[in-house]
């Protein structure tokens, strides 16, 4: 039932993310002009992928957790899933022109291997696709996931773990390639419930 129930998330994300695209066009130019992230922008946008990633979380990116997503873009940390990108103080006026398409093909292709046909965040501006995992090895992984949960009531620990590493090297990716680090996603498929280290993308879930 989670995909009738997740609707209204999806709906709503429809709008928040055509926002997100024309802030992110807006974020383009002041960093290539001024070396900064407009803070205002930074945290919207940083707020829609968080609302994102606890929907996808919810339904069918993840299926972590019963517990009904809120409607915020705020962060609200009991929530099960948490997505924290550090606000960037000073940002490369060069790397802005190349970092989010050229420099970031070598994820591209891993990334759309992990997502397949899915829309993942910040890499296309067609946002009525707002979920990365519709096809590819992470909706792969959650329709077993899926079956599993529904035979035992159980998820498997082993396999949650490898949904979730996917899931954070998505959403590395994402924030590099929506200008909101300079710090090159690592290629490491980080498991367990919270990321190791400190990384400029945190995904952490309980």
């Amino acid at each position: 039932m989670k995909w009738v129930l997740i609707i209204p998330h999806y709906v709503t994300l429809v709008f928040l993310w055509i926002a997100f695209v024309v802030l992110s066009v807006v974020a383009f130019f002041a960093i290539l002009f001024t070396g900064r992230y407009p803070r205002p922008l930074f945290d919207f946008n940083l707020g829609v992928m968080r609302w994102t990633w606890r929907a996808n979380y919810y339904a069918y990116s993840a299926l972590g957790t019963d517990r009904y997503p809120p409607f915020t873009l705020a962060e609200v940390p009991d929530y099960p899933a948490q997505l924290h990108v550090p606000y960037p103080e000073h940002l490369s006026r060069g790397l802005v022109l190349v970092k989010w398409w050229l420099l970031a093909i070598p994820h591209y292709l891993i990334v759309a291997f992990f997502a397949g046909g899915g829309t993942w965040l910040a890499t296309r501006s067609d946002t009525q696709n707002y979920t990365w995992a519709s096809s590819g090895l992470i909706g792969l992984l959650v329709l077993i996931a899926a079956i599993a949960l529904a035979v035992t009531g159980r998820y498997p620990a082993g396999l949650y773990s490898l949904i979730l590493g996917l899931n954070r090297w998505v959403l590395r990716v994402a924030a590099y390639t929506s200008l909101m680090t300079d710090v090159y996603p690592p290629f490491r498929l980080d498991t367990g419930g919270t990321d190791p280290g400190e990384q400029p993308v945190i995904v952490s879930t309980r």
